[in-house]
């Protein structure tokens, strides 16, 4: 039997069935990212230690969303990239057009817990992408502030 402490994150798992609950509804699924050294991103679209991705079909390619990364290649400013995140860096991942989805914990250290709430607020960073709405936001709550930068 194995114990809980041995349990896998649930997360990565998470992220893929919110990823497919955008797509089959025609949702446009955006994951934001808490940037440390683990992340590979370009650094000139991080503010404040944040990037938002669009990781949908359209903006992405050979996008691979597994149990300890999440492998893409994508254009920022028109220069293609490789993308790779860390599973336990993702902070949150929604929908753009109705900021429906779901936040994760992240710390420092790379910690995959179950403990998960819902999406509070994202004006978000991001790349290549058109304006974003902000998801409806919760009162009371402390949650990530994400700003959208163009």
């Amino acid at each position: 039997m194995i114990s809980t402490t041995e349990l896998p994150s649930t997360r990565p798992y998470l992220i893929r069935a919110l990823y497919d609950w955008c797509s089959e509804n025609g949702f446009t699924p955006y994951v934001a990212v808490k940037v440390d050294a683990s992340v590979q991103v370009p650094r000139e679209y991080v503010q404040g230690g944040e990037i938002v991705l669009n990781v949908s079909m359209d903006a992405t390619s050979s996008l691979k969303l597994g149990n300890d990364f999440i492998e893409f290649k994508a254009r920022f400013g028109g220069k293609p990239r490789e993308i790779m995140v860390p599973i336990h860096r993702v902070m949150a991942i929604y929908a753009r057009e109705n900021g429906q989805g779901m936040a994760f914990p992240v710390s420092d250290e790379p910690v995959d817990s179950p403990v998960l709430s819902a999406v509070g607020t994202a004006d978000s960073v991001q790349a290549d992408a058109e304006d974003v709405p902000p998801p409806p936001s919760t009162s009371g709550s402390p949650r990530p502030t994400l700003k959208r930068v163009k």
